[in-house]
């Protein structure tokens, strides 16, 4: 099944995509309330047994408001594209020992086909093709003999960076703030994992083909099976010593082959393309789940972050 949220009347309705309908839940009910019963498979067959609407008469938003957004960095390609294009250096050793992650803002989260606007003092703005799994049963320290059983689906995740803020900030040494704080879109539906399953290869991974483009032209292309770790593991290490709960979101990390411009760019025998500006449209398709289209618009103009100020270190009053 196809789960997605759409926007009718100026409400944000959740449903099930059949194509070529749209066949919303129950009034009130969103998905993550769904997620969060368990009952997932069971309201999706109820609304698809009630009438639709066209799909094309409506605006698809984002499925769901995730209350976390663990992203991981799991494509050893991007992972060498910007550490040439960040340090002139290599993949670090630890890369290889464990499935590093980040949290990122859970109320950033943009629809498939929203405007995108870029952040305040932004100027080297960046797209990231990755595919997110949603967790849809909770549990702790799960192995991935048993993580099949607690991903609900898959969606399209743009993890958009502003490079410049990113890169300044990560020389404190604690990772990306407001670099990574101000979108991350997600869609255009959930698509359920059983229906992903005839991708799987004999490793374990699922071989998507992903795509992005950029005002129409392909930059990178890539397919989802060159993740060092399957999303089984991926679950089992977000769960290690801690809780993962139904709607939790969990990035692929951006894929290789230009999956990102900064991996472009620490390419010795190339520079562009640019960073994105107002106007452009990034496209993102992978195979099997759909497409997201987001125009990239100015954003506000704020004043200048005020410096620190040097304090005398005094030890008593």
């Amino acid at each position: 099944m196809r789960f997605a949220t759409a926007e009718i009347d100026g409400a944000e309705v959740c449903g099930v995509i059949e194509e070529p309908f749209f066949h919303p839940f129950e009034d009130g009910v969103d998905l993550l309330e769904v997620l969060r019963s368990g009952e997932l498979v069971a309201a999706g067959k109820r609304a698809v047994s009630r009438a639709g609407m066209p799909l094309d008469s409506v605006r698809l938003r984002a499925p769901l408001r995730p209350p976390t957004i663990r992203d991981f960095v799991a494509f050893e390609e991007h992972v060498e594209g910007v550490a040439r294009a960040v340090s002139g250096t290599g993949v670090a050793p630890e890369w290889y020992a464990a499935p590093t992650f980040y949290f990122t803002n859970p109320y950033a989260i943009a629809g498939p086909f929203d405007e995108v606007a870029r952040p305040p003092g932004c100027r080297v703005l960046d797209f990231e093709l990755e595919v997110a799994a949603v967790v849809g049963r909770g549990g702790h320290d799960l192995g991935p003999e048993r993580a099949p059983e607690h991903i609900a689906g898959y969606t399209i995740l743009n993890d958009w960076s502003a490079r410049d803020l990113q890169s300044a900030e990560m020389k404190v040494g604690l990772g990306p703030a407001k670099g990574k704080d101000f979108a991350s879109t997600l869609g255009p539906s959930l698509v359920t994992a059983d229906e992903l399953e005839p991708y799987r290869d004999a490793d374990g991974f699922l071989r998507l083909e992903m795509r992005v483009a950029v005002n129409g032209e392909v930059i990178g292309r890539d397919l989802l099976s060159n993740m060092g770790w399957p999303f089984e593991d991926l679950l089992a290490y977000a769960s290690r010593g801690a809780e993962v709960r139904p709607g939790d979101v969990l990035g692929s990390g951006t894929c290789g082959n230009g999956g990102c411009l900064a991996e472009l760019w620490g390419r010795p025998d190339r520079a562009d393309p640019p960073a994105l500006e107002p106007g452009d449209e990034v496209e993102m398709t992978v195979e099997g789940i759909g497409t997201l289209r987001n125009r990239v618009v100015e954003g506000a103009e704020l004043p200048p972050v005020r410096p620190a100020t040097a304090r005398p270190r005094d030890r008593e009053r």
